[in-house]
């Protein structure tokens, strides 16, 4: 994107602000993140990252939306704002992009920032008639935790499994094959999350 309004010399200014380059490498470099990780959470190649950082390339909308939802922020809070200072990650309820999966079994949104140093996920899930939400084994040491809102369901993991109903939650070990199944012939919502181990 390369519109802007001329400044008092006349040239171009960029439409996203000076600043933006240098808001993205303050953030980074706060998280300890390489530009190998940033450029795997955001999408943009670490090339154009390299360049945005340095102010020598002006990124288009799509690109400063995919770099500011890698760190778990509003493209505003990176424009007006000095994003480094702030601990407030907003996830929008009309944001799509964090909508995962909607199939005729399940729709799963997450609820968490997707950042490359992140231990765990929280997800939304929410089932059809007879849906199911069924994953191959995690990392070794992965748990889940599993909260249902509405409905029942049956929680498998490995050859074990436990039906569960409003209210009740569950932690499992989810570095073997699992499921969550809808268990009841109407609408079912549970809140999952994903636990990473920590090295160390």
């Amino acid at each position: 994107m390369t519109s802007g309004k001329p400044d008092a010399h006349g040239s171009q200014e960029p439409a996203l602000g000076r600043d933006f380059g240098s808001h993205v490498r303050e953030l980074r470099q706060r998280r300890h993140w390489s530009l190998e990780s940033l450029s795997k959470a955001s999408g943009v190649s670490r090339s154009m990252l390299s360049e945005i950082e340095r102010n020598q390339a002006n990124p288009t909308l799509a690109t400063a939306l995919g770099i500011a939802r890698a760190f778990g922020l509003r493209l505003g809070d990176m424009v007006d704002g000095h994003p480094g200072d702030s601990r407030l990650q907003v996830i929008r309820s009309n944001d799509p992009s964090y909508d995962y999966r909607s199939d005729a079994e399940c729709a799963l949104r997450t609820l968490s920032p997707l950042a490359p140093d992140r231990i765990f996920e929280f997800y939304r899930v929410d089932f059809e008639p007879g849906g199911a939400l069924r994953s191959p084994p995690h990392f070794d040491g992965t748990r889940e935790l599993v909260y249902v809102d509405r409905g029942r369901v049956i929680v498998e993991s490995g050859e074990e499994s436990s039906r569960l109903g409003v209210g009740d939650s569950i932690m499992y070990a989810a570095d073997v094959p699992h499921a969550i199944v809808n268990a009841g012939r109407s609408h079912a919502r549970v809140f999952l999350i994903d636990l990473f181990p920590t090295n160390g």
